[in-house]
């Protein structure tokens, strides 16, 4: 099914660009989500009569698009969540939860705009892209802790696990350390014990 592009379509194509999709592709998203029409001769002409206004449109939502990507590029956000002891949390992080932080922190998000490529199941710092417009992207930080504690030790650069391990270690030593004074203080009591008889 051949398709006349409305905007740039990752993939795709660009704006005024006719394309062949899949007709399902076509009816369920592209002419759905406004983004498309199809290539008949009344629409190609109605594009044409109207592309001035579409590419300014266009361009008046990029530039909206691109002055909130230079506040919201690299941003941090903490989501707490419940996990393991060995950080594989119970279900994921998904777009609307990332949707929702950075909206409760002051920037209007929809969830469709987030792209998670990889599923979230574990605490730690992971990175996630926001398509704020078809030409403009940008990456965000999803801290995902168990407490705000542990996200700033995580901000530090320390993983929950690397901190678990020293924790452990720490106290190994600090056990090893008891028993070498115990037995110690035994060998004394022996030979006090030998020096009487």
């Amino acid at each position: 099914m051949q398709v006349i592009l409305l905007e740039r379509v990752a993939k795709l194509g660009q704006m005024g660009d006719v394309v062949d999709v899949k007709p399902g592709f076509a009816r369920n998203y592209l002419l759905l989500q406004g983004k498309a029409l199809t290539a008949s001769k009344e629409n190609i002409a109605a594009f044409e009569s109207q592309k001035a206004q579409l590419e300014a449109r266009n361009l008046d939502t990029r530039k909206e698009a691109e002055a909130l990507a230079q506040n919201l590029d690299g941003q941090r956000f903490v989501v707490i969540r419940q996990a393991s002891d060995g950080g594989a949390l119970y279900g994921s992080v998904t777009t609307r939860d990332a949707a929702d932080v950075a909206t409760e922190a002051g920037f209007t998000i929809d969830r469709k705009q987030v792209l998670i490529r990889k599923p979230i199941k574990e605490l730690g710092l992971h990175e996630v892209e926001v398509h704020l417009h078809p030409e403009v992207t940008v990456v965000i930080l999803l801290n995902v802790a168990r407490s705000p504690e542990e996200a700033e030790i995580q901000a530090a650069g320390k993983s929950i696990q690397e901190l678990a391990a020293e924790e452990e270690a720490q106290a190994e030593f600090e056990i090893s350390e008891l028993f070498d004074d115990l037995g110690g203080a035994t060998d004394d009591e022996d030979r006090d014990e030998r020096d009487d008889a």
